[in-house]
């Protein structure tokens, strides 16, 4: 069975979005040419685990009119743009995405991640979303959590986790550029 993993930029004290709403702490971009090579490598070996990425209404307007023209992305933008993708939305009648295949509009992002994860193919990523992710964490949906931690605090801000939650852990991974890759495993 695939598995959806959950990816989230976050800072040291558990935030991910700041008061704004910004993301101004994101560091450690895998597709620059001084990018660290370890760190890449982690980056791209999520991208080539995965062949689909599930998107909530709000991520997908911020990446829509970006990614799919970001050439200066290499390699990390082309694959980006390559995966299946669908965007949760009871709004949207579509979701295109430039000149690349569009993404599939849910009503349901529960049900139709339980389809994708009985089919076959690589894992599931959902990037970023985090009103979808909580409503799919519990709904038992979400296998991994893969935390890419910016070494700075905000103090204040939209925290990853409103309740308490039992974690497994994978793997811990600390890069030159600063940036810590935690990966987890939700606890059934």
């Amino acid at each position: 069975m695939r598995k959806l993993i959950v990816q989230q930029w976050v800072t040291v004290d558990g935030i991910v979005a700041e008061e704004d709403g910004g993301l101004s702490f994101v560091s450690g971009e895998p597709f620059s040419e001084k990018t660290e090579p370890a760190f890449k490598a982690s980056v791209m070996g999520l991208v080539d685990s995965v062949d689909t990425m599930i998107l909530g209404a709000n991520t997908y307007a911020m990446a829509k009119d970006y990614w799919p023209y970001a050439e200066e992305q290499g390699e990390y933008g082309e694959k980006v743009n390559g995966l299946t993708k669908f965007v949760a939305s009871s709004e949207l009648e579509d979701a295109p995405w430039g000149g690349f295949p569009a993404a599939t509009v849910t009503r349901d992002a529960a049900a139709t991640v339980r389809e994708l994860k009985a089919q076959s193919g690589k894992d599931l990523w959902l990037w970023g979303s985090l009103t979808l992710m909580r409503s799919l964490l519990d709904g038992g949906l979400v296998d991994e959590f893969r935390l890419m931690v910016s070494p700075v605090s905000r103090g204040k801000g939209t925290r990853l986790f409103e309740d308490r939650r039992d974690l497994k852990p994978i793997e811990a991974t600390a890069f030159e550029n600063g940036v810590v890759i935690l990966r987890y495993a939700v606890k059934a």
